[in-house]
């Protein structure tokens, strides 16, 4: 048996089983984890190769392999975790939260400690008081939503809000827009309660200073702790003040100046905690103070001829009184354009006719009193107007709105920004090493056109966005991290901006705290004060357990600082081959920005990361996870091109005899399709995705070159035949509609599918004439273009046709109530169903095959219209990808698409029924336009359509049919259409994908209509 094995693998490539020689964990934390769980943990515990891969990376440059995960529930399971390390003492950790650090500060090659899987409660609020009492992983968007029904908001903003933790907020004493006002976390943490790393539990709060010295006299390890701390920072108190710039972004990590408040009366231990990036605690608990939503708000783009007049103008605007003043540079505004987002805000920020705009302004004012608000813009206008009369300041333009939504449309802007940067075309990429510098506001302009000039001089391109009314701006410049020269030019750049805000009487970590850029510390607070750093990090953690080599050292320890030339990503790309780099490079683009994490359960980003909570179920995580896997194909010297190319097939008998092979049972592979098989393949990640990471694309191709190589599970060949089997099927519907209720248990027991669906009866053939079947291209040919132009042609897909043929039926109808002559056109594999499983070969057959038949039909511009969104969109987008310049120019569209271009009749009377349209998440990413040409086009007969925000239903074509993905499926339905579902009557409800409305009714009872069937029935009533 062997050597036949060896005979037919040798007819393809040679493939061994993946294993990474540094990937196994070290005995002391073996030892460690094994008494860990033998205690009480109640958390989980991961140490696969995937899981500890989806941690070793944050929205930074660097990656540092941790030895295991662990996800603790409580505060309990926290203590355990320091208290075991009494009799463990090698071991050393690191808090996580939402991934977000631009700096690596949660990188560790310990043990990574994950809050943000479950301590995610609320627990304690009172409005009346103004607080609320949080567990350290809440999400900030995910506090605010609790807070907005009472009037109230946690008000540091960052643009990660969506994924950043109240926890990794507090360790890196995070702000963001507005900071000027609500100022940074820490000037809103009333209370923590932290774990130390011997496990005693440590509650910190604003006390008097006797009591604080009272405190300080006890002899356990609070005691220590207080007292070193009283000791550092009274006795330095003068050094402190002199030594640090009076700046908005004060310094982090310690601040060693705000322990104690303005007349020393007071001091807080929180201060010390907040900023200190995991370095002395655990932060698990949070009390925060609240502030009350502000009843007027207005923003003002102001819009300039260049980046530096914004810059130089911005001042004015905080003299006017502004809350924030936030910047972007033009090469961010054109990215933007770019984007998906930018459908939403094109109308907000509209270019000046005749002129260029390279820079803009983003004012907010906030106020209680409407004839404030009106005071304010009045003031900040007629200088506006002043401005674009005599040409001062480079104002061109500027546009104003009121309205709420629009304002957080802009903001989303601005905050995508940030994973924008990274979509800059080329090996070079805007990355964040020395982005959050902080310079008194009124020498940010000068400063940063010497940043510019710096950069400038090197040849590097950069793109820069920011609190201008903070003094501090996003600048990225763009390198390739994979070239070591470039690697060693980061550094050299690292290196010079910190002399160059030291000119400036800045700071070099305004925002995103130290991280690797810890090495600076000594410098910045010079050898004095930074021995008193390492005195506090002694008493709280004497053996440098927490997080080591970030912030400071030990007193007296001879361990090293980390360092900004450590460790990166690039280290590891670099050992992937050029060519497969370029051929995956949807995968290797990811820059760790996180936006896939968004908590949000209405967002159709990623619905198996919001139901899982897994980092590895995330587009971030699987692009990780591939770009490991091709780095150990090419160490094993596998020729990856031949893997990947779809006439490249295995024996049957080699890829049985590899699928029960012992050894193979340790292959990485094996991991990787755990977290590929997870994915819905629903696309959202291809266009949310700052960076556009296109998950079901290197997917299909992972398992295209998977299942070369192991045997492939039944269920597969049934979904990738679906197409095939379906015409097949319905001419007998009633028999296989009773065999499949009767064969529901062996489905379900041995292929692994539930729920399969039912075929139509009557079906499509037996519900439509003649003369809408008789399909004939020589007949089509012939007809002049009066006759042509009343033609419409329909696409058929599997589902629609063989599965719900009654919405075919309405169509056809519709088609005729606006007078016009459908056309059935044959069924056509589309092909959809073989790339979601990897079935590339028998993909590009299917493809190449539909787009012939197409493109005959192309010349006659005869509208080709289909029904389901993803079926549709798939021969823009796969067929392009898999047929390149051969797929040739035919266009199939969607049913808004095409309403769009015809005529509807006028309703004599207005309806009075309203509709609620629930879109198909791959249709509302990739078309981004889609749900408000859906509203229009009711709007046109006089009826009210409201689009639903909600996420994934979890379908997802056959996902939710496999047994495997049930619960899931159903998890993800509940998160955001259940509850947007009981808002409204059955017969409100509109849905425009066949899985959507196939889920509603598996998991609701009733089946939601498609938006032409509502348009039919108003139709039929006039």
């Amino acid at each position: 048996m062997c050597i036949l094995a060896a005979h037919f693998s040798s007819q393809s490539v040679r493939m061994l089983p993946l294993v990474d020689s540094k990937a196994s964990i070290e005995q002391d934390y073996l030892d460690y984890l094994d008494a860990l769980r033998a205690s009480q943990f109640k958390g989980e515990i991961e140490t696969s190769y995937a899981s500890r891969l989806a941690v070793a990376t944050d929205n930074s440059v660097y990656q540092r392999l941790p030895q295991a995960v662990v996800f603790p529930r409580d505060v309990a399971d926290l203590q355990l975790i320091g208290q075991l390390t009494q009799s463990h003492n090698k071991v050393r950790f690191s808090a996580r939260g939402g991934g977000t650090g631009t700096n690596g500060q949660s990188l560790t090659d310990g043990l990574v400690v994950d809050l943000s899987r479950h301590m995610r409660d609320i627990l304690e609020f009172n409005a009346e008081e103004r607080w609320v009492r949080v567990q350290a992983g809440v999400i900030k968007d995910q506090l605010n939503d609790f807070l907005r029904p009472h009037g109230f908001f946690f008000a540091p903003d960052l643009s990660t809000s969506n994924r950043a933790t109240i926890g990794g907020m507090i360790n890196t004493d995070a702000s963001g827009q507005g900071s000027l006002v609500y100022g940074k976390t820490s000037d809103h943490v009333l209370a923590l309660r932290s774990v130390l790393a011997d496990g005693s539990l440590l509650d910190t709060a604003p006390m008097g200073l006797d009591e604080a010295r009272e405190l300080a006299g006890q002899g356990d390890v609070i005691g220590q702790v207080v007292a070193q701390v009283l000791q550092s920072c009274e006795q330095k108190r003068e050094q402190i003040l002199a030594k640090f710039p009076r700046l908005n972004r004060f310094l982090t990590g310690y601040d060693l100046e705000h322990v104690f408040d303005a007349d020393m009366q007071h001091f807080d231990l929180s201060r010390i905690i907040t900023g200190s990036e995991g370095s002395l605690v655990f932060v698990a608990e949070a009390k925060l103070n609240v502030t009350p939503i502000a009843r007027y708000k207005t923003l003002i783009n102001v819009k300039y001829d260049s980046f530096e007049s914004a810059l130089r103008h911005a001042p004015a605007m905080v003299a006017a009184q502004a809350t924030s003043v936030e910047t972007v540079d033009s090469k961010v505004l054109n990215l933007a354009r770019e984007d998906i987002i930018w459908h939403s805000v094109k109308a907000l920020i509209e270019d000046v006719p005749g002129k260029d705009l390279q820079g803009l302004n983003m004012v907010e004012y906030n106020a209680e009193a409407e004839q404030d608000m009106q005071d304010k813009i009045t003031g900040l206008v007629a200088m506006l107007d002043d401005c674009i009369t005599t040409g001062k300041s480079g104002v061109i333009g500027y546009q104003l709105t009121s309205d709420n939504a629009d304002i957080g449309k802009i903001y989303a802007m601005r905050k995508k920004a940030v994973g924008l940067l990274g979509k800059t075309k080329g090996s070079k990429k805007p990355i964040a090493f020395a982005e959050d510098t902080a310079v008194p506001p009124e020498k940010l302009a000068d400063f940063i056109m010497e940043f510019r000039a710096l950069l400038d001089a090197k040849g590097l391109q950069y793109g820069m966005f920011g609190h201008v009314d903070a003094g501090v701006l996003h600048v990225r410049p763009a390198l390739d991290l994979i070239d070591p020269l470039q690697e060693l030019l980061m550094a050299e750049v690292s290196d010079q901006v910190v002399t160059l805000v030291a000119k400036y009487g800045g700071l070099m970590w305004g925002e995103h705290g130290k991280g690797y850029r810890s090495e600076y510390g000594p410098a910045f607070f010079g050898e004095e004060l930074f021995t008193e750093l390492r005195k506090i990090k002694a008493a709280f953690d004497p053996f440098n357990r927490m997080n080591p080599g970030k912030i400071c050292t030990p007193y007296e320890s001879d361990e090293a600082l980390v360092k900004v030339s450590d460790t990166k990503r690039g280290t590891y790309d670099r050992q992937i081959p050029l060519k497969v780099r370029e051929a995956f490079e949807p995968a290797m683009s990811c820059n760790g920005n996180g936006l896939c994490f968004n908590y949000d359960s209405t967002s159709p980003m990623c619905p198996s990361s919001k139901i899982t909570k897994d980092r590895r179920h995330s587009p971030k995580g699987r692009a990780g996870l591939m770009r490991e896997w091709l780095r150990l194909l090419s160490k094993q010297g596998v020729d990856v091109a031949k893997l990947d190319n779809v006439g490249t097939k295995q024996n049957w008998f080699s890829r049985i005899y590899n699928t029960y092979k012992q050894d193979n049972k340790q292959d990485f592979s094996h991991q990787v399709m755990e977290a590929m098989d997870g994915c819905l393949a629903c696309k959202a990640c291809a266009n949310q995705c700052p960076v556009n990471v296109d998950v079901p694309s290197f997917r299909a191709r992972f398992l295209h070159m998977y299942y070369g190589r192991y045997a492939r599970p039944f269920k597969d060949y049934l979904v990738a035949n679906v197409e095939k089997m379906a015409p097949l099927l319905s001419k007998a519907p009633r028999l296989v509609n009773a065999a499949l209720v009767l064969g529901e248990w062996p489905l379900r027991k041995w292929v692994g599918y539930v729920d399969a669906p039912t075929l139509s009866y009557p079906t499509l053939a037996g519900r439509l004439d003649k003369e809408v079947q008789a399909f004939d291209l020589s007949v089509l040919r012939s007809l002049n273009p009066e006759q042509l132009s009343k033609r419409v042609l329909i696409v058929q897909d599997p589902f629609t046709s063989f599965y719900e043929a009654e919405l075919i039926e309405d169509l056809v109808k519709l088609i005729r109530k606006l007078g016009l002559h459908p056309v059935l056109l044959p069924f056509k594999p589309n092909g959809k169903p073989q790339h979601v499983k990897g079935f590339l070969a028998e993909f590009a057959a299917t493809a190449q095959n539909a787009a012939a038949f197409f493109n005959q039909l192309a010349g006659l511009n005869i509208p080709m219209i289909g029904v389901d969104p993803s079926l549709v969109l798939c021969y823009r987008d796969e067929y392009k990808k898999a047929l390149g310049s051969t797929r040739g120019e035919f266009k199939v569209q969607l049913i808004h698409e095409w309403l769009e271009t015809v005529t509807l009749p006028d309703l004599a009377v207005q309806s009075t029924r309203d509709f609620a349209l629930f879109a198909h998440c791959t249709e509302k990413t990739a078309l981004p336009s889609a749900e408000k040409q859906w509203q229009q086009i009711f709007a046109r007969l006089g009826v009210s359509l409201t689009p639903v925000s909600v996420g994934c239903c979890g379908m997802a074509g056959t996902y939710g049919h496999e047994t495997s993905h049930l619960e899931h499926s159903k998890g993800i339905f509940e998160l955001s259409w259940q509850p947007a579902l009981a808002g409204y009557k059955t017969e409100q409800l509109l849905a425009t994908g066949y899985s959507c409305r196939s889920q509603t009714a598996r998991m609701q009872g009733d089946k939601p209509k498609h938006p032409l069937q509502a348009l039919l029935a108003l139709l039929e009533e006039k």
